[in-house]
């Protein structure tokens, strides 16, 4: 069983910054990547930042340039580093995880946590 747990949400006032985590736990685990969506009353979920296991990182349009995601394979750990925040950030940030278990069988499943809210205050 694969469990993601985030953490580092919370409120902050508008251009402050917070930190995400996302720690994946489970036995015989290969993270090919991870990554962050955020979902916000009433809308689609959107695609936040995404980074595979050798580094390669992608961004939603709306970070330009404000966010960093990094990894720590050892760890099957990921950061989101969110600066300059506005309102329209506010969401729940929802961390998942493409993962490779190596059991007798590999299996590759997608996995997701339970969210973290983020609330920027104008």
């Amino acid at each position: 069983q694969v469990q993601l747990e985030e953490s580092g949400g919370g409120w902050v006032q508008f251009g402050g910054s917070l930190r995400l985590s996302c720690a994946a736990s489970g036995n015989k685990l290969r993270i090919n990547s991870m990554g962050w969506y955020r979902q916000a009353p009433g809308k689609q979920r959107e695609l936040v930042a995404e980074i595979t296991r050798d580094g390669s990182a992608n961004y939603g349009n709306f970070v330009e340039g404000r966010f960093t995601i990094s990894n720590d394979n050892a760890k099957n750990t990921a950061y989101l580093q969110m600066n300059s925040l506005k309102p329209e950030d506010t969401a729940v940030y929802l961390c998942t995880a493409d993962i490779l278990i190596l059991g007798d069988e590999y299996v590759a499943l997608r996995s997701w946590g339970q969210g973290t809210q983020v609330t920027v205050s104008s």
